[in-house]
Order: structure tokens, then sequence, then C-alpha cells
């Protein structure tokens, strides 16, 4: 069984940055996929990026050159890095682990903006 938390949201300015963590503890396979997801008021959970141990990274093209997935395997931990954030970004954000042919989520994370 694997167990995320999730780390890192918070309450930020347009154009501001922040950076989110998913730690992850538990049996976790050599081959993995880390994928963000985040959900907007009113609105489906949507995946945001993704990052594969393979070293395949991907993006939607809203965050494209703005948010960076990185990873640290001596940590089990993966982080998102989001910039220049836009008030449409608001969300509650999800990391979520696929090893072994399961899939494990985080508890959430909110990011919110302030006016």
């Amino acid at each position: 069984q694997v167990q995320l938390v999730e780390s890192g949201g918070g309450l930020v300015q347009p154009g501001g940055s922040l950076r989110l963590s998913c730690a992850a503890s538990g049996s976790i396979s050599s081959i993995n996929t880390m994928q963000w997801y985040r959900q907007s008021p009113g609105k489906q959970r949507a995946l945001v990026a993704i990052s594969s141990s393979t070293g395949i990274t991907n993006y939607i093209d809203s965050v494209k050159g703005r948010f960076t997935i990185s990873r640290d395997s001596a940590k089990n931990s993966w982080y998102l890095q989001m910039n220049s954030l836009k008030p449409d970004d608001t969300a509650v954000y999800y990391c979520s682990l696929v090893s072994d042919s399961k899939i494990s989520w985080g508890q959430g994370t909110q990011v919110t903006f302030s006016s």
C-alpha cells in the first residue's frame, strides 16, 4: 500500500509561485508514473501534468512553460513547481502515483489567489 502526503499549497498573488510536494511511503515500484491533477470549484478533476520514471514528462497546454514536475527518487518525493500563477490556476491540487498497476492519491492541497 502506497500513501501520498501533499503539501505546499496556499495563498498566492497573480504572477506568484508555489511549489507543491508529494511524499510517498510504502512499496513503490521502480517503474512508476506521477500525475498531478486539479479540481476547480464546480468542475471535474482534470489532469495537469504527468511524469514517468522512464523520463517522459507532459503538461496540458495552459501550464506549459509555467509548471515543472521534478522528482527526488532518494526521498520518494515529487514536486510541482508552479510559476507565473494565474487566477484560473485556483484549485485543489492532487498528486496520484501509478505503481504496480495500482493508483494512489494524495489528500489534496488548496491553491487560492488573493486579491
